[in-house]
């Protein structure tokens, strides 16, 4: 029992701090959702599937990620705690989903079908803004992304994922937080040394 109040706690903290965990409302949200364990390695989707559920990050950490025909992996993003995974655009339009995910850790998360997000986002006006606000600051973390990727030294783009990001920098792989900052791993470890040692000429 205590893990499941634990999970529960995250999750409310993050989309209904204020809902009374006693209440019914609180009861109605617990309702809607479903536990799932993922050992490190297992997929949560994969590509050519239908994205039927959200998935929320209670603990662990998850990569979203495409393959082009050569077999190279892109990643996109990776999901921490209090995060989300899966694709809403394949949920929404009962296409395919592109993208891979898996865990990077072992990780458990809570389940919502999409039917059942939508009953709670239509049963509760400030999660719905909350989830609103979350989709505009994942458009912007897009876009800032993509003017690093363009205008930035590696130096640089690893100083903005530490920054934005300060405890996935050690937690992440180091080729796939290089796969995701858009250099070799080789690079990577270049300007993580040189990070670490300050006196370094530039």
């Amino acid at each position: 029992m205590t893990g499941a109040r634990d999970e529960f706690a995250s999750l409310f903290a993050t989309i209904a701090p204020t809902v009374d965990p006693a209440s019914d409302d609180s009861s109605f949200i617990r309702s809607l959702f479903r536990s799932r364990r993922l050992a490190k390695g297992d997929f949560y989707q994969r590509a050519g599937e239908i994205t039927t559920h959200g998935g929320f990050v209670v603990r662990g950490c998850l990569r979203t990620y495409s393959v082009d025909s050569d077999g190279v992996e892109s990643i996109i993003y990776f999901s921490a705690e209090r995060s989300w995974v899966g694709d809403v655009r394949s949920a929404r339009t009962r296409l395919p989903t592109s993208y891979y995910v898996d865990a990077i850790e072992p990780a458990d998360l809570l389940m919502i079908a999409l039917p059942d997000f939508d009953r709670l986002l239509a049963r509760f006006p400030d999660i719905a803004r909350g989830y609103q606000l979350g989709l505009e600051r994942a458009s912007a973390a897009r876009e800032r992304r993509i003017a690093l990727s363009l205008h930035a030294t590696a130096e640089q783009r690893y100083a903005a994922f530490v920054d934005r990001y300060p405890s996935m920098a050690e937690r992440i792989p180091q080729r796939m937080l290089a796969s995701y900052l858009g250099m070799t791993p080789e690079t990577l470890s270049r300007v993580r040394r040189k990070r670490r040692a300050p006196g370094d000429p530039a």
